[in-house]
């Protein structure tokens, strides 16, 4: 199995190498970078490439790794006693399978994405580590031991909110996934757009990049954040023209798509009043 870009998903030449390093060593890659930089499509991307179904979990704050393995649900079984059901003598009708078990019992190889692992608290990754490395986990409840019948390709997402624990980090394989650069986005842009033409798509990220590298941008636009944009600027039938930027205001056209907050958009109303004032 090899991964490779796709139809609908631009992968560069060392995110290609970790994606099939971590296959051939059949290891978690964890994957960091920027939010917005396609981590979680990459795992989609991944699955359609080498033609595995995907199972998916989203962390959260309050998420806690045995949720992945498997939930005991003693309430529903303390009411069922009490209503006298014939369920509450086989525990397993009192057991949700978590994602992980999902992925471990599925017929095939598929799949595994834990995306934005950094969200949990910081104990969630080592209590996950044994699951992970071994592939099985025991079910107290019942006694067995569910094992991995097929490894999954694991994938793990982190937006670097918090540091990972060492020994976490040991067992993956790192990719960081940089920003792209011009030409990688020309590219990406080409996948969505593809009838864009040469001179607005020219303007419109030069401009992009420029509000990138503006000193004391608090949340600089990413690739998602760009396709929304130019995806406006077609809607609205905007020409290279339309975007340029007067000296009363450097805010872009349609800004809304790539500022995201009150603080950055401050930002460029003043530096527009200080280039007013230097032109007096």
């Amino acid at each position: 199995m090899r991964f490779q870009s796709t139809e609908t998903y631009v992968a560069p030449q060392d995110l290609t190498v970790a994606v099939n390093a971590a296959v051939a060593l059949e290891r978690p890659l964890l994957v960091k970078g920027e939010p917005g930089t396609g981590k979680t499509e990459l795992a989609r991307q991944v699955a359609a490439s080498l033609g595995l179904p995907m199972v998916e979990w989203n962390i959260k704050s309050t998420t806690k790794a045995q949720q992945g393995l498997y939930e005991y649900d003693a309430v529903s079984r303390l009411r069922d006693s009490q209503l006298g059901d014939a369920r509450v003598n086989d525990v397993k009708n009192y057991i949700r399978k978590g994602k992980l078990w999902q992925a471990f019992d599925a017929p095939g190889k598929v799949v595994l994405l834990i995306d934005e692992i950094d969200k949990a608290d910081i104990e969630f990754p080592n209590d996950l580590l044994q699951e992970l490395d071994r592939m099985e986990f025991h079910v107290y409840e019942t006694g067995e031991t569910i094992r991995a019948r097929h490894r999954p390709v694991v994938i793990i997402t982190s937006n670097n909110e918090k540091e990972l624990p060492d020994a976490f980090l040991r067992r993956c394989f790192f990719h960081y996934i940089r920003f792209p650069d011009a030409e990688t986005m020309r590219q990406i842009v080409a996948v969505h757009f593809p009838a864009i033409k040469d001179a607005l798509l020219t303007t419109a990220l030069t401009q992009f990049y420029e509000i990138r590298e503006t000193p004391g941008l608090k949340k600089k636009p990413s690739t998602s954040e760009v396709l929304d944009w130019l995806k406006l600027l077609l809607a609205e039938d905007l020409t290279p023209e339309d975007l340029k930027r007067d000296g009363a205001s450097l805010l872009p056209k349609l800004h809304g798509a790539l500022l995201k907050n009150e603080q950055d958009v401050h930002l460029f109303e003043r530096l527009a009043f200080m280039a007013r004032r230097q032109g007096r």
